[in-house]
């Protein structure tokens, strides 16, 4: 599987497992299916509320921890120091392991009326450096945090976040944040990389499918990758699955890349870092 490689060198998959929601109803059963199909990234946070369903799946599994790359996130209610490391110690945990490939700000604010949120951020940060020289978190990043959040980070940051998870699909770019990442040198991660029912159905990416010989979600993911995102969907069939994973040894052209990428906006989850949560 092609893999990003960060700034520190460490190496993420193209495609990973997004586990939101994934274990209601299923609990660790969905999480062996995933490796199963083949997936050997698997993204959680404590939000989830899944971390000890997926540390019993990979015991049961017994799969090498070392083959699979695990990413955590803390909460904004817990981003102020030492809620931090004790939030990073929780998760370790739940998952059953001594360290974490990828640790995670899981929100800027817990609140848009909170004006100081970045004196928690910064604290939560230099909790995540320590860990992350103690060699217990071997990648450091951030999810959902625009370029003006971005820079009360850097202000302060030792050691500069690699990644930023966001939500990035066909008809939701971000493509302002885009070019402040790319320029900072950090990662984009697409969540959501699928968007929602009206992104996947769109009769104009059925047609760049077709073209194709392949399903709407694998042009959707395929698109994301050959823009240099890394994707983490989430899926629940054995099919499914499998077909999320199945998105290399084709390239669309430039021209098709334009036409997806200057598509009018839709998908969108409603979410956003500053404004209140749907």
């Amino acid at each position: 599987m092609k893999e990003f490689v960060l700034k520190n060198g460490v190496a993420i998959p193209a495609v990973g497992f997004g586990s939101f929601l994934s274990t209601d109803g299923k609990g660790k059963t969905a999480i062996k299916d995933a490796l199963d199909a083949g997936y050997r990234y698997i993204d959680t946070a404590s939000f989830y509320y899944n971390e000890d369903e997926i540390g019993e799946a990979l015991a049961e599994y017994d799969i090498d921890r070392k083959d699979v790359f695990l990413c955590s996130k803390v909460w904004p209610a817990d981003i102020d120091g030492d809620k931090t490391l004790a939030s990073f110690e929780e998760s370790c945990k739940k998952l059953g392991t001594d360290y974490l490939d990828m640790f995670l700000i899981h929100w800027p604010r817990l609140s848009p009326d909170d004006e100081e949120w970045y004196v928690g951020v910064r604290k939560a940060w230099a909790a995540m450096e320590r860990l992350y020289d103690e060699g217990r978190i071997r990648a450091i990043g951030l999810s959902n945090f625009l370029p003006h959040h971005l820079r009360k980070v850097l202000e302060t940051a030792r050691i500069r976040p690699m990644v930023d998870q966001l939500e990035l699909h066909v008809g939701y770019m971000q493509e302002y944040t885009l070019s402040y990442l790319k320029e900072e040198e950090i990662l984009p991660q697409a969540w959501s990389p699928l968007g929602r029912a009206r992104v996947i159905n769109d009769e104009y990416i059925s047609k760049i499918a077709a073209k194709y010989n392949k399903t709407n979600a694998q042009i959707l993911l395929r698109y994301l990758i050959q823009r240099d995102i890394p994707v983490i969907p989430k899926a629940s069939s054995p099919e499914r699955l499998k077909e999320n994973l199945d998105v290399f040894g084709f390239d669309m052209t430039e021209d098709d890349i334009s036409y997806l990428s200057c598509l009018p906006e839709r998908g969108w989850s409603g979410e956003h870092p500053d404004l209140p949560r749907p």
